[in-house]
């Protein structure tokens, strides 16, 4: 925790929240309103969802209804905005976080591989965005139900994050079969650092699924979120980084391969 307010973690944090935010602020001015409404003619035209419109006006719920568009959009919208996040995180932040640590005294000795490369990084990120998605997609419409919608997001997040950060984290250190070793090594341990970090980075989430005012005002509710979000990024990658490179410098110990560059 002391790491991330160093004013390199700060800025590591801050970066990626003001690019993220100019890129979304941007789109949300030019598709916010058109998109409502053709959720909204969705809502009432098609089979798929006429349905639900009716079971609210028969219920009495007709105050849902009336949000119903902003809600869909919102849930729609969070996973993108948060997965955007994350991703500029993993490309950016991520690399200069451990060029950071590679300069103090605990990981000076440790050998570097390099062996993820841009281009593998590329590729194992686009896959498990992939995967993410078509989980996403399939369990979307639980997430109308009251309690999964602050299960989920932190699941798919923290399994998300738990991938892209241990393929970065070990990109510049560890051999690709050190990589792999240690990620099936250490998997339901890295699984549980990533739901804890989608735990904590589920607060804004549940603000904005619970709160009429943040879908009234989400476009400039998300940007303070987006910012809680970057820090819970940071605060993840210097987690992992931490657990992963003295994992790795134990994995070379037992194994007999202790390098120095030195």
């Amino acid at each position: 925790m002391i790491g991330l307010v160093h004013p390199k973690m700060l800025w590591l944090s801050l970066r990626p929240f003001l690019f993220v935010s100019i890129a979304w602020g941007i789109l949300f001015f030019f598709i916010w309103e058109p998109t409502l409404e053709i959720i909204r003619v969705f809502i009432t035209t098609s089979f798929l969802t006429a349905w639900i419109a009716d079971v609210m006006s028969a219920t009495g719920w007709d105050e849902i209804r009336a949000v119903m568009a902003p809600l869909l959009l919102v849930m729609v919208l969070i996973p993108l905005i948060t997965i955007s996040l994350l991703v500029f995180v993993a490309f950016t932040s991520i690399p200069a976080v451990i060029k950071h640590l590679s300069k103090q005294t605990q990981y000076q000795s440790l050998h570097q591989a390099n062996a993820g490369g841009v281009w593998g990084s590329i590729v194992y990120a686009l896959i498990s965005i992939f995967i993410c998605f078509f989980f996403l997609l399939i369990t979307l419409p639980i997430w109308w139900i009251p309690p999964m919608v602050a299960i989920l997001p932190p699941l798919l997040w923290g399994w998300l994050t738990m991938r892209l950060m241990s393929y970065d984290v070990l990109a510049l250190h560890a051999s690709a079969e050190e990589r792999d070793a240690l990620i099936a090594e250490h998997r339901w341990r890295l699984l549980a650092m990533g739901i804890i970090s989608g735990l904590v980075g589920a607060v804004p989430t549940f603000f904005w699924a619970t709160s009429a005012i943040a879908f009234i005002f989400f476009p400039i509710v998300s940007f303070f979120a987006l910012w809680i979000y970057s820090l819970v990024f940071i605060f993840s990658a210097l987690w992992f980084a931490h657990y992963l490179l003295n994992a790795l410098r134990e994995y070379r110990m037992v194994n007999g391969v202790v390098l120095n560059d030195a």
